[in-house]
């Protein structure tokens, strides 16, 4: 008879507890909760896990070594972006951040922690502030739920279910949001055309008999996926609003102390993720997501999400923190509620919040403007190596996309070259295409030195090819 597998330092392993636990929610087996997942992308066998460690200091040592393995960008010279970017992070961030008060307070009421819901409430009034939005909610979990959540207030708000996608997105950011709407909404693309929306397309679509009546949003992303900044952003407010929908700007708030903010251009929800705002990359990064809209009820009681004012109280003069529109969310109305909220990144808007204040307008203004002026140094550099091209003419903010194929490399090539040099170079988006970044972080000798490497192999790339062609001249003379 075999016996039955306890691990050691996870008690639910032990028959006994699991099978108390099956016969409190009714099941059989564990395989019922697991009746939704498709076989075909079911493992099929045990995690590959080492035998269980019955010493804590076996177990750290092991873990460690895990650990171990990453290195982190700020041991690299680091072009990566593609949603997660090195930014700086201000000591004062951190500080506040891992106070006890903030740090290890999960959920709380607003008789208790009104220190918390301060803190969260004047994040919103930051955001806002940055947004030019009246409206903004306590952080979702990352950027990609808030762009779901807000599509999915577009087609509540309506009772339409066609989402006209007019930009380049983030592939991963798009297969989340597929997935979050797949059942209610259907996305219809547009191509861009040279990295921009392709208005007189939009409208084309939009009007058509397919989608006739049944819009509920243009969704636009500013910066895209490549890093262009949008400047149709009024054109697609206007087609959308000609036919009663709204417009969705999925953005990063980074960029807005120099850039029009979306609410000034005709957007009805700005969405997004706070990542670029005081929190670290730490090997994929701390994300959370916003949502902002304007003063209007039909707006603000589609948002799950909770939100915090500011209100008086019995004490002259004195005022608390709490709930707005408590009763519109899942808190209140439990499965009757529009869309499920649990739980929320509530302490990476803390320290959003702390490093707005700290950036202040003038802070975010001299940001946005390095971003925008490192951002076109790079492109000049890179684009002057014979052979290499930018893909658009767009105006961009700290990403944009090379084409090398001319230089006669490789994307992957190029990874794998600059890597043994101590340099990440960009994120791969095809067989000749690198997406490069730069932050404020990014001097003006980083960006040289990743010009002068990716010169160096275009370089000897040309040189190879030039010898291997007058060797095969000299072969054909010589027969």
């Amino acid at each position: 008879m075999t016996t039955p597998f306890v691990h050691p330092y996870i008690p639910n392993t032990a028959p006994a507890t699991k099978a108390a636990m099956l016969a409190a929610v009714g099941a059989e087996s564990i395989e019922e909760f697991y009746v939704d997942v498709p076989a075909e992308i079911r493992l099929g066998r045990a995690l590959d896990l080492p035998a269980p460690f019955t010493a804590e200091a076996d177990l750290t040592r092991h873990v460690e070594g895990l650990l171990g393995r990453n290195t982190p960008t700020t041991q690299r010279l680091s072009f990566l972006g593609a949603g997660t970017y090195n930014h700086y992070v201000p000591a004062v961030v951190d500080e506040v951040i891992n106070r006890s008060e903030f740090l290890t307070a999960y959920a709380g009421e607003p008789y208790e922690d009104h220190g918390r819901f301060q803190a969260l409430f004047q994040y919103q009034s930051l955001m806002a502030e940055l947004l030019n939005m009246d409206v903004v909610n306590v952080p979702t979990y990352d950027g990609f739920q808030a762009t779901a959540t807000a599509l999915s207030m577009a087609g509540r708000r309506s009772g339409r279910s066609g989402i006209v996608v007019v930009s380049d997105v983030l592939p991963d950011k798009l297969s989340r949001v597929r997935d979050f709407v797949s059942s209610n909404l259907a996305l219809h693309h547009v191509p861009t055309v040279d990295g921009l929306a392709d208005a007189a397309a939009v409208a084309a679509l939009v009007n058509s008999a397919e989608l006739a009546g049944d819009v509920a949003a243009i969704w636009v992303e500013t910066p895209s996926y490549r890093g262009a900044v949008e400047s149709g952003i009024r054109a697609l407010a206007d087609i959308a609003h000609a036919v009663g929908a709204v417009l969705v700007v999925g953005t990063d708030p980074v960029g807005y102390g120099v850039l029009t903010p979306p609410a000034d251009q005709g957007a009805d929800i700005v969405c997004g993720d706070i990542q670029s705002l005081g929190l670290h990359q730490w090997y994929g990064g701390a994300h959370a997501g916003f949502i902002a809209v304007h003063d209007d009820p039909s707006f603000i009681m589609e948002m799950p999400s909770r939100l915090f004012g500011l209100e008086s109280t019995t004490v002259p003069g004195e005022y608390g923190f709490g709930d707005v529109a408590w009763d519109r969310t899942s808190f209140a109305l439990r499965e009757d509620g529009k869309e499920w909220v649990g739980t929320a990144a509530a302490l990476w808007g803390i320290a959003a919040g702390v490093h707005l204040a700290l950036m202040g307008p003038q802070g975010m203004a001299e940001l946005g403007e390095t971003l925008l002026s490192r951002t076109r140094y790079a492109q000049q550099q890179l684009a002057a190596i014979a052979g290499i091209r930018l893909t658009d003419s767009a105006l961009h903010l700290r990403e944009f996309e090379i084409d090398v194929a001319g230089a006669g490399l490789s994307a992957q090539g190029i990874v794998d070259a600059l890597r043994s040099e101590g340099i990440e170079p960009g994120v791969v988006t095809g067989v000749s295409t690198l997406l490069v970044c730069v932050t404020e972080l990014s001097s003006q000798a980083d960006i040289d030195r990743l010009a002068e490497a990716v010169r160096a192999l275009a370089e000897t790339t040309t040189t190879t090819a030039s010898d291997n062609n007058a060797s095969d001249n000299t072969e054909e003379k010589s027969a």
